[in-house]
């Protein structure tokens, strides 16, 4: 069923109509699900520098800080800067004790994603279920307790470093999990600025080595109960340098869905193998945050100084395109301008663009996507997409 909000959504003001539109829920029999997932809890990062990274995601991407953790309050190894907009929450963690594994991990991956944590209604059945399955327990189910009350917290072994925390957070009304403290942004919006630029995540997508792209899929259909939603292959998802392979798994009401891509054999270095090169492994390569409107999102951010992909003005004037994609909100000029991408499948259609590398690593981008219909992915764009990517690759000498 997809007729209950989780608390960060309610918290986010979204109807169960919105949420719908804005990440393409579809109904599932909850009852026969063998590892029930609530909804996404957090995204944690590993940062270089956490305190100038909650400035950026604050000032440049309009989120509001609301938690703390640090040496002011007990913790002695890192600093964690709790963000949200909307229904989503970024956790941002930098190493203050040279000695941090944070900053080990952050020595070998760069600025990336270390935990997709997921909001869950039993810790216990999900962790039975996941070691049944064969997953990698990193962290036993326990209580976590302070004056807000008490999460449940495990955590299960995924691609790469990644890991899933799973959390019940049923019994707690803290600001995030205890060793936290209440936190408001000094960074003042802009008059007039929007309340948020995006409201909620539609997907996160995985790059794993090659050959291993089935062993996840696998992975997340046998331990979580996941279901296949789409597979990209062949000329797919090809240009005429570089190749790739991507399969969707997603939870029963796709709320939660992951592309996992894996390098094809093709004449030069695919995006999948740069960002495994400079990740120095499998990890999470973009997250798609959804929009109700991406072109005031895409003003607002590039006023910002966030810079996103190019794409050529032939894109828009390829009369295949018009007539496949029809009719859409705006006029495709209005797109144009903003280089925002399109694409049309039996359901409906999506706008979508894609930011540059938000770190120093040509790894970690996001996506911002608005959905009317579309449960796709945009697969109409991948080869403007890719061949962007690999404009953006040449320049930086490693296509």
């Amino acid at each position: 069923m997809t007729d209950a909000l989780t608390q960060d959504e309610l918290k986010a003001d979204l109807t169960l109509e919105q949420l719908q539109q804005l990440v393409g829920l579809v109904e599932y029999d909850e009852e026969g699900d063998v590892f029930p997932v609530t909804g996404w809890d957090s995204i944690v990062f590993v940062v270089g520098n956490a305190t100038q990274a909650a400035h950026y995601y604050q000032s440049a991407w309009g989120m509001q800080l609301e938690a703390y953790s640090g040496p002011e309050n007990g913790n002695r190894d890192h600093k964690s800067f709790v963000l949200r907009s909307g229904s989503i929450r970024f956790v941002l963690n930098g190493a203050v004790d040279p000695d941090s594994p944070l900053a080990d991990h952050h020595r070998r991956h760069g600025d990336g994603v270390v935990d997709i944590a997921l909001e869950v209604p039993d810790v216990d059945r999900c962790i039975a279920q996941a070691r049944k399955a064969g997953a990698t327990v990193v962290r036993e189910p326990e209580d976590v307790t302070d004056e807000h009350g008490t999460i449940r917290i495990a955590a299960i072994a995924t691609y790469g470093e990644t890991v899933h925390t799973l959390v019940d957070r049923s019994r707690y009304d803290g600001p995030y999990l205890p060793g936290y403290v209440a936190a408001e942004s000094t960074w003042v919006k802009r008059e007039g600025d929007p309340k948020r630029l995006f409201q909620a995540l539609d997907h996160i997508v995985g790059n794993v080595e090659l050959g291993h792209m089935d062993e996840w899929v696998e992975f997340y259909n046998k331990v979580m109960g996941f279901v296949n939603m789409a597979e990209f292959i062949g000329d797919d998802i090809a240009t005429d340098y570089s190749a790739l392979m991507s399969k969707v798994v997603a939870n029963g009401n796709h709320r939660v869905k992951f592309p996992l891509n894996e390098p094809a054999v093709a004449k030069k270095k695919s995006q999948i193998d740069e960002y495994l090169e400079f990740y120095r492994g499998a990890g999470a390569q973009h997250l798609a945050l959804a929009t109700n409107d991406i072109l005031t999102t895409v003003d607002a951010l590039r006023a910002n100084g966030v810079e996103f992909l190019d794409t050529p003005d032939s894109y828009y004037e390829d009369p295949a395109l018009r007539e496949r994609i029809g009719k859409v909100r705006v006029p495709i000029e209005e797109l144009q301008k903003r280089k925002i991408l399109v694409d049309r499948d039996e359901d409906g259609y999506l706008l979508q663009i894609f930011t540059k590398p938000l770190g120093d690593r040509p790894t970690v981008f996001f996506e911002l996507i608005e959905r009317h219909g579309s449960l796709g992915f945009g697969k109409g764009n991948f080869k403007a997409l890719f061949e962007a990517i690999e404009r953006e690759q040449e320049a930086r000498g490693n296509l």
